[in-house]
């Protein structure tokens, strides 16, 4: 059984990352990973902040584009060409094959995410050039700059030569060089002089990084459920559809869902019910020292023996719980999208992030159960 799932999953990567698509979008992600630090230097306020909101951002957009088109072209295309009839007819059972084909279209997407977080971090590492008397940090366009040339090279000459595929090799050979030249280049400031290496690297930028790879895992689930009953278009729209309604979903369903909470709340102080209590919140900045707010916040906290939804009126209740339910299904991407900390120059607490990394886990096993569900329904002679 693992022997089947490692062969499909590993014959899905060969023929993804083989997509001309794979390396145009990784292309347009990095250009505009590199083009995001003189854009940044336009801003009113920090312009450090804009480059980490720009990066994050390109990250998430690039991974849940990708994610669409290359699931589509994985499944629904061999649904289409009746090709999927020579796998499972072997037999081999659909949810072997459809776990397979989401592990190998993951490692093309881990692969390109890992591709321009590289990128990011070289972008983040040479710093916003503020004014004019900012240096520019010569490693990090040298090493860089380079990497990408000699990866280009090396996928020409084995295409030229060795007649392999010129996306595949191109990002089989750029990925592993912008590590090094990541690496490398933490150990160098501007002019090349010695730096530690631990002062270049930040924990908490690789944190909100790997918290978007999970949500890029999630839409790559999502991308796959959809094609084994809709084509690229559709699928396409879904993924986007549900990328966009992930980020939204705090405001479209969670302000609406507070202001039910609020008025509750409200009758329940009005009856004698709740009370006022203050609260302080506590901060961790980066460098490990906490901050609690000097501002008082007061919030209405129910008597014992009381529940919110005892204050409800009309159809209240009804519709708070169709709000729950939706928010419920809907993936919410925001728990994954941490760039408001980073900005903020907070520290992203690790029992959160085990708690982001279950939900996102347990979305994933969700959505693929729904995908071998459809994909077991599917005729596919």
């Amino acid at each position: 059984m693992f022997g089947l799932l490692f062969t499909i999953a590993r014959n899905t990567f060969r023929e993804s990352v083989r997509q001309p698509v794979v390396l145009i979008i990784n292309g347009v992600a990095v250009f505009l990973l590199i083009l995001a630090n003189p854009l940044s230097a336009y801003t009113l306020e920090d312009d450090q902040r804009m480059l980490l909101d720009i990066g994050l951002a390109t990250i998430f957009a690039a991974g849940s584009i990708l994610a669409a088109f290359v699931a589509s072209d994985a499944i629904s295309r061999e649904i289409d060409d009746k090709t999927v009839l020579t796998v499972v007819s072997k037999p081999v059972p659909r949810p072997v094959l459809v776990v397979g084909k989401f592990l190998g279209i993951l490692g093309v997407l881990l692969m390109s995410v890992l591709l321009q977080s590289f990128v990011f971090m070289l972008a983040e590492y040479h710093t916003v050039l503020q004014t004019v008397r900012d240096p520019i940090h010569l490693p990090v366009l040298f090493l860089g700059g380079g990497a990408i040339v000699v990866g280009l090279a090396v996928a020409t000459w084995m295409n030229y030569f060795y007649g392999r595929n010129f996306p595949a090799s191109a990002m089989l050979a750029i990925a592993p060089l912008l590590g090094i030249a990541w690496a490398l280049a933490l150990n160098f400031g501007p002019d090349f002089s010695r730096r530690p290496f631990t002062e270049g690297f930040r924990v908490e930028l690789w944190l909100a990084v790997g918290l978007v790879a999970l949500a890029i895992v999630v839409l790559t689930a999502i991308a796959v459920a959809a094609s084994t009953r809709t084509r690229q278009a559709a699928t396409l729209t879904i993924t986007i559809g549900l990328f966009l309604g992930g980020l939204l979903s705090d405001h479209f369903l969670g302000r609406p869902l507070n202001a039910i909470e609020d008025r509750w709340r409200e009758r329940a102080m009005a009856r004698g019910e709740a009370e006022e209590v203050p609260i302080f919140r506590s901060f961790i900045q980066s460098d490990g020292s906490t901050i609690t707010s000097q501002v008082e916040e007061r919030v209405i906290q129910l008597k014992e023996g009381n529940q919110l939804s005892d204050f409800a009126e009309g159809q209240e209740s009804l519709k708070h719980r169709s709000l729950r339910t939706v928010r419920a299904i809907v993936p919410n991407f925001q728990v994954l999208w941490l760039a408001d900390a980073l900005t903020q120059d907070r520290k992203i607490p690790r029992n959160y992030a085990a708690r982001a990394t279950a939900y996102a886990a347990c979305l994933t096993v969700g959505i693929l159960g729904l995908a071998v569900a459809l994909f077991d329904r599917r005729e596919v002679g």
